[in-house]
């Protein structure tokens, strides 16, 4: 365990910084999951609407350093083939 007050205040603001990430990171399953049902489902308005968000969120995470970006544009990619797979 640290001992000294520079370490301790890191463990806080580690441990502050993995939840955070962490609810990041369960949205954006989230969102894709929700994404890919909606495709599995041939439901195109609701795909629509979990794309752009999934989307979003994945550029978000990119931006506040969350995941790496070749993460979310492997991930991006992916969504985008499937979904323009039910478009055509």
């Amino acid at each position: 365990m640290a001992n000294h007050a520079s370490a301790l205040k890191r463990v806080r603001q580690s441990r502050k910084r993995r939840l955070r990430n962490k609810s990041y990171k369960s949205a954006i399953s989230t969102s894709v999951k929700k994404t890919f049902g909606s495709l599995e489902e041939k439901n195109a308005e609701g795909a629509q609407k979990y794309f752009k968000e999934a989307l979003a969120r994945l550029d978000s995470a990119v931006n506040k350093g969350i995941l790496h970006r070749n993460a979310a544009s492997r991930k991006i990619s992916r969504l985008t083939r499937k979904f323009n797979s039910l478009a055509s």
